[in-house]
């Protein structure tokens, strides 16, 4: 609750990071510039509050029998899709 109420008074837009029913696909969505992403624990996913304080709920697309990578791998790959679309990549290197 006190992460939710600090996004809010940031102005920043919460986007739960989950393979849960009602999802969309982090391949096909803008971030928003200016969010807090919230990952969910390993095993039993992000918590029913946190889902309902988000926005937006994203899955990212996974094949195979595995439904759930590591929530480490699942932060670097959702930082690095709002990175393409956000960050000054001349300012990288």
């Amino acid at each position: 609750a006190e992460l939710l109420e600090f996004a809010a008074e940031a102005g920043l837009t919460v986007v739960a990071v989950d393979n849960v029913p009602g999802s969309v696909r982090l391949e096909e969505t803008e971030l928003p510039r200016d969010c807090l992403l919230i990952f969910g624990q390993e095993g039993p996913g992000i918590t029913p509050e946190a889902q309902a304080g988000a926005a937006i709920t994203v899955s990212i697309a996974q094949f195979g029998s595995t439904r759930s990578i590591n929530a480490g791998v699942a932060a670097g790959i959702a930082m690095h899709a709002w990175i393409t679309r956000h960050a000054d990549l001349s300012k990288a290197w």
